[in-house]
């Protein structure tokens, strides 16, 4: 079981999303109720079921098409004869007049798209705080009005304690323009992968409690094994330096960092927001992965690509690299490539730190928007009632993520769904000729806001050896609170926007330096003074004033 307990010292990010102003679009006002809810009329209705509540199994009452912004992912191409795109039509009256978008043009093509008056019906895979640059454009729909048409959202979001941070997304206005996927746990997929052989050659069989001790081991695989040119060479640097590690670790370290790093993180012991980059906290992780690079453990190439990190961890000149519970069975495939089948590797529990041991980051993830016209549809219902089904019930979260029972999965003795032996995902099946998402359209990030949602779907989604990992990780670590809601509003964003980024780009910046000894950590107090130049004071100040307006 998890542990529950929340630490009173916890902290959460905070990331200021950007403003660009889009265009207005035309949609008729909805017709506001007392309690702020809106209401769908008769002529917005048509294909929707007359008793749709949580648990209902929809289908439309005639056929409906809804416009849907695609990110057509680069690892399983969109193909209109899928099965997913079949069974949608044929069990739920449903079909999509997609644009289709290569996933490295997403983001900018969704805000030109968005920005010019064109948005879709459906836009997918939105994270939290994208949707904010939209808001004042008035081209997405504050789908918070319409919760009450979303029973298995509303059942979600409650059973699963969620309330708090949907609060926390909530926009200036106090409503929501996001529907985000949701889980049932956190999502803990990433550490550190080891050589275990090479760690067992050191005379080391547990894996470390705290990132010292993991950073004594470092020390003592290297020494036992001379081969080596570094104990750790990382990936998933060459966009953000240690953007994995950095994050991983962070938590435990009472901060933000790699890829969660956000400029302003909510102290709770003094109740307000603080710019992460200045912290103590901060300084101590950069600190830890700088003495590692010092001392010769850690490849100072912070920059490196993927496939240059990899490889020295197949060919044994590293013994140990950022990995997921994805990237197992793809590390494990490399190797046995390279003729090295044999060679043990795993993932690490993730060690504590100074601040405990933690998990960070929130429940929710990526969602969809959806176009303010769409309230002006006759298909408007219908469509709410669709995505209500897609993404929210339990009976939608397992067509997305496993498909059609006796066509892609089974049911074992126990009724959890198991995929059929000639159809991989992952670490499940890996050697299967067909896969689950590039050939049938299943597992995939448009239709599976949360990889599972329910702990009991993800978890039938993992080899043994993964579930056992996960529950571990879960049952050992607290659960920090999400920060609460500071609503800036458009006069404030637009301040912010350029600060926002030009410090984080400076933050990250300094932080490789750090790292790799080309700037020394006794100029820290420059460093600080150099984020102040930038605007840190002001960011923080804007903030805070908005935390307060907010929280009256």
């Amino acid at each position: 079981m998890l542990n529950k307990h929340i630490r009173s010292a916890a902290v959460a990010g905070f990331a200021v999303a950007a403003l660009t102003l889009t265009a207005c679009t035309s949609s008729a006002a909805p017709e506001e109720e007392g309690d702020g809810s809106a209401t769908i009329g008769a002529e917005q209705s048509v294909g929707a079921m007359e008793e749709f509540e949580a648990g209902t199994s929809f289908k439309a009452t005639e056929p409906v098409d809804f416009s849907l912004m695609y990110r057509d992912h680069t690892g399983y191409p969109v193909k209109d004869d899928w099965s997913v795109f079949t069974h949608l039509e044929e069990d739920r009256n449903v079909t999509f007049s997609r644009t289709d978008i290569p996933m490295a043009d997403y983001e900018q093509k969704r805000s030109l798209l968005i920005g010019g008056g064109e948005a879709t019906d459906i836009i997918s895979v939105t994270y939290s705080g994208q949707e904010t640059q939209f808001v004042s454009g008035g081209a997405i729909l504050p789908v918070s009005d319409y919760f009450e048409y979303m029973p298995n959202f509303q059942q979600k979001i409650e059973d699963w304690g969620l309330e708090e941070e949907l609060d926390a997304g909530k926009q200036e206005d106090g409503k929501n323009y996001l529907l985000p996927g949701v889980r049932e746990v956190p999502d803990i997929q990433y550490s550190v992968m080891i050589r275990d052989d090479l760690w067992k050659n050191a005379g080391i069989t547990e894996d470390p409690e705290t990132w010292d001790e993991f950073a004594e081991q470092l020390a003592t695989v290297k020494a036992a094994n001379p081969e080596l040119q570094y104990a750790l060479s990382d990936r998933w640097t060459d966009q953000t330096p240690l953007g994995s590690f950095l994050n991983v670790m962070a938590p435990n370290y009472g901060t933000s960092a790699g890829w969660g790093y956000a400029n302003t993180y909510f102290d709770r012991d003094a109740e307000e927001y603080v710019f992460t980059g200045a912290t103590d906290e901060y300084k101590d992780l950069v600190g830890y992965a700088a003495d590692l690079v010092e001392q010769g453990l850690l490849d100072p190439e912070i920059t490196q690509s993927d496939d240059q990190a990899i490889q020295k961890f197949v060919s044994g000149a590293s013994a140990a690299i950022s990995g997921n519970t994805q990237a197992l069975s793809d590390y494990r495939t490399k190797l046995a490539d390279a003729g090295k089948g044999d060679l043990p590797i795993r993932l690490i529990s993730v060690p504590a730190g100074p601040a405990g041991s933690n998990v960070g980051g929130t429940r929710f993830t990526s969602g969809v928007m959806l176009s303010s016209d769409v309230a002006d549809k006759p298909y408007f219902k219908a469509l709410l009632q669709f995505i209500d089904w897609m993404y929210y019930s339990d009976e939608g979260l397992e067509f997305g993520l496993f498909g059609v029972e006796g066509e892609t999965f089974e049911r074992g003795s126990d009724g959890t769904p198991e995929l059929l032996s000639d159809i991989g995902w992952s670490s499940i099946n890996p050697d299967a000729p067909k896969k689950l998402n590039a050939d049938f359209g299943y597992s995939n990030g448009v239709f599976v806001l949360a990889n599972g949602s329910s702990a009991a779907l993800t978890q039938a989604m993992m080899t043994p050896e993964i579930a056992e990992w996960t529950a571990a990780q879960l049952e050992a670590k607290e659960v920090l609170p999400v920060a609460p809601a500071a609503r800036l509003n458009e006069m404030e964003l637009e301040q912010t926007t350029l600060v926002e980024t030009q410090l984080k780009d400076a933050v990250q910046a300094a932080t490789a330096a750090f790292i790799t000894g080309q700037r020394s950590l006794d100029e820290w107090d420059a460093y600080v003074t150099e984020m102040q130049s930038l605007g840190s004071d002001q960011l923080i100040d804007t903030m805070n004033t908005a935390l307060e307006r907010t929280q009256k």
